[in-house]
């Protein structure tokens, strides 16, 4: 790809991202294919805030100053919110909204707004500091109650009743819950939980990762070889792999949508995610690997009259075993199943599910080679989609989740 990102025109849709500098954002290999600034003429992510669950947000990186609304964050959880002690949701924070200024990474969807939710994640020491911190579903609960319109989940853990009901109360309040779905082959909770946008990596070529955890996928975005702070200090970027960084640009993607098309629900934003998303297979039959494709968030804002279907019908009550805002609005209506265990695959177990970031783990951060069953190839410009699944991919159906 270029080397440079052209600068982009203020518009009325939100503050254009700066002039990208040539060294870090070279590097994030995704922003041509996307056609990035392209979609920014449309959409930026003005008026969207995203609550980011992670290790904190440092609020004083160049590239997220002025991103970060600290103040918003309910009291019950702000404990620190904005001391990040190991990087991780910083550089979330930065793939979403980052403004790239000074060099930093530029975020999807420069326009939107960050509300951090410190929690207790791998890296936190023990002691009183731990105890202060909230857990993970403490503060997703809290963020539920906010006007947050998307929920982003780099992290593996909520194995408990308390987070499993915080999960199903946040997707009753209308939010979007976008989350990794794993690496290293452990299905991630939360991703696979009911009403969990789940995201699988995928990298420059274009592939599955195959550190990508299967069976949990929705949707696939960039997740290799992506701009990372290095640690806690933010001295420097380095170039890091995981599920974690594909769902930060998921839900940057969800964010330039929203904002396109302020009055959809939640359930439009999904559908249009999905419909959209490039694959091969049919629709009724989401890969293992990828779900129903790779983002392309371009496609519904190049069309400023697209159709993202019925306000509220959930596109995957079929999966999730039924449809929490359609019972919601229509109590009467006795047709919607409650949501039930799904027999196709168990749960993650709780000592394989302790609360993690989705970085990168020294067992797999390569890509897939061109002959195993998760290939996807994916063109993501002007040209047609076009994704292929080796071996067995497009013919299986996806292990969904469980409750």
């Amino acid at each position: 790809m270029s080397a440079v990102v052209g600068t982009l025109a203020a518009l009325s849709v939100g503050a254009a991202p700066s002039a990208v500098a040539a060294d870090t954002q070279s590097k994030q290999w995704y922003l041509e294919p996307m056609q990035a600034e392209k979609m920014w003429k449309v959409s930026t992510g003005e008026g969207v805030k995203i609550a980011v669950i992670d290790s904190g947000v440092n609020a004083n990186t160049p590239s997220l100053k002025g991103q970060v609304l600290v103040d918003e964050v309910p009291k019950a959880v702000n404990y620190a919110a904005t001391d990040d002690y190991s990087g991780h949701g910083t550089t979330m924070a930065e793939l979403i909204a980052g403004t790239g200024a000074e060099d930093g990474i530029q975020g999807l969807a420069p326009g939107a707004k960050i509300v951090p939710y410190r929690v207790q994640l791998e890296g936190l020491k023990a002691g009183l500091e731990k105890e202060k911190t909230p857990q993970s579903w403490e503060a997703l609960r809290a963020a539920a109650d906010t006007d947050a319109k998307i929920i982003s989940m780099s992290f593996g853990g909520m194995s408990t009743e308390e987070g499993r009901a915080a999960i199903k109360y946040a997707a009753s309040r209308g939010k979007l819950l976008v989350a990794a779905v794993g690496n290293d082959g452990y299905a991630a909770l939360p991703a696979a939980y009911p009403y969990v946008v789940g995201v699988a990596a995928a990298n420059s070529s274009l592939e599955v990762s195959d550190f990508s955890a299967t069976g949990y996928a929705d949707l696939a975005a960039p997740g290799e070889a992506i701009p990372t702070w290095c640690d806690e200090t933010f001295r420097s970027y380095c170039e890091d792999n995981g599920t974690s960084q594909a769902t930060a640009l998921a839900s940057a993607a969800a964010a330039l949508i929203w904002s396109a098309h302020p009055d959809w629900t939640v359930n439009q934003v999904t559908r249009a995610l999905i419909d959209t998303a490039g694959r091969t297979w049919p629709k009724d039959e989401p890969s293992k690997y990828a779900g129903y494709g790779f983002i392309r968030p371009r496609v519904v804002l190049e069309n400023p009259n697209y159709d993202a279907g019925a306000a509220n019908v959930d596109p995957l009550a079929k999966v999730n075993r039924g449809d929490l805002l359609a019972k919601s609005a229509e109590k009467s209506d006795k047709t919607s199943p409650s949501p039930s265990p799904s027999a196709s695959a168990p749960a993650p177990s709780q000592a394989q599910e302790e609360a993690s970031t989705g970085g990168t783990s020294a067992a797999g951060s390569s890509a897939a080679t061109s002959d195993d069953s998760n290939t996807v190839w994916i063109t993501l410009g002007a040209a047609a989609a076009v994704i292929v699944v080796g071996g067995v991919g497009a013919a299986v159906v996806r292990a969904r989740r469980a409750r």
